[in-house]
């Protein structure tokens, strides 16, 4: 009985000295954030007819597709840079919320084909929307834009994270009058792409006016130090 109370002793004081050393942490959360002028842009667009007849409705829809993909292929679009997002074909009902209680029926269709390009020369941009559209584009989905090579974006975004939090350590150890240690954990989370609110103007001669603005890439990082007395 007496070796299990000690054991239950031992094990309460060992408990109370890994609680005591998981307090002597600092743990800290920073951000780096770097902007950068975008060198790609991505769009989503595409085309949509409707008739009577489906097979027309889809026949007119992917010529003017066909008429699109030859074109970009023409301005030097790589195959790569082009993906089908949607292909649909759907009915159009007439009657349905009818009063007078009529059956809905079917009186055309509706295809749509829409494709997602990305834009590796940003200063063809404007003039490949304004052609896109001329050969029967009709849809837009959004345009956004990014860096080919996010890489050395992130690396500056990271090791600002990590500076700031290290500052941020030593102040709130100076405040608690204690020495900063090791570090002894590190994690990130890398934010992505975003809008910045600087705005370049891209003058397009002939094409579609874009301002391209510039992008940010954000990393978060929590570390956590030592105190080390």
């Amino acid at each position: 009985m007496k070796k299990i109370a000690f054991m239950a002793a031992m094990l309460a004081v060992t408990a109370a000295g890994m609680a005591h050393a998981e307090e002597r942490r600092i743990t800290v959360d920073a951000a780096g954030v770097v902007q950068a002028a975008p060198d790609m842009a991505t769009i989503t667009m595409g085309v949509t007819n409707e008739d009577a007849q489906a097979s027309n409705a889809m026949q007119a829809t992917s010529e003017a597709v066909a008429q699109i993909l030859k074109r970009l292929e023409g301005m030097g679009i790589e195959d790569r840079d082009i993906q089908t997002r949607d292909l649909s074909l759907s009915p159009v009902w007439t009657g349905r919320n009818s009063a007078s209680g009529d059956k809905p029926e079917i009186s055309g269709f509706v295809a749509s084909n829409n494709v997602q390009v990305r834009v590796r020369d940003l200063t063809q941009l404007g003039t490949i929307m304004d052609a896109v559209i001329q050969d029967g584009a009709n849809n837009f989905g959004g345009l956004s834009f990014g860096v080919q090579d996010p890489t050395p974006l992130e690396a500056q975004a990271r090791a600002k994270a990590v500076a700031e939090a290290t500052a941020k350590a030593e102040q709130l150890a100076q405040a608690a009058n204690v020495t900063l240690g090791e570090v002894r954990q590190i994690s990130e989370q890398v934010g992505g792409f975003h809008p910045a609110p600087q705005m370049r103007a891209m003058a397009d001669a002939g094409g579609v006016p874009i301002a391209s603005g510039e992008v940010s890439v954000s990393v978060t990082v929590s570390m956590e130090f030592e105190i080390s007395d």
